[in-house]
């Protein structure tokens, strides 16, 4: 087992829950499903579920497919077996787009130095 922990910014918000908050209750219960295979068997899990962003340290996306919705969930393993869960976003193009990844990459480096 892993544990899963969620960004959270100075005001006390955790974006990636909220996120998942605004979903339909149908859209959540597939994101949380996503979630705790990540939390059973972490990164191992592969393809689809999973991937590593090319280039980006550290950096994967879990992949979550809803009917004709994709999310994309960007985290990291901060320390050993707990992985931090950055950014959510719903993907509408095929690439993803360079401003979820800086949001990403952003959060994942405030991370690294906190204790």
């Amino acid at each position: 087992m892993f544990r899963i922990d969620y960004f959270e910014t100075d005001d006390g918000k955790r974006p990636v829950l909220d996120f998942i908050r605004r979903q339909s209750a149908k859209e959540q219960a597939k994101i949380l499903r996503e979630i705790n295979l990540l939390e059973e068997f972490g990164s191992a899990i592969g393809m689809p579920h999973v991937r590593k962003m090319e280039g980006l340290d550290d950096l994967w996306e879990l992949r979550i497919q809803f009917a004709t919705n994709r999310f994309r969930i960007f985290y990291f393993l901060k320390k050993e077996r707990t992985y931090w869960l950055l950014h959510a976003f719903r993907k509408t193009t095929g690439k993803t787009p360079p401003r979820e990844i800086a949001i990403a990459t952003e959060r994942m480096k405030r991370k690294r130095r906190d204790p």
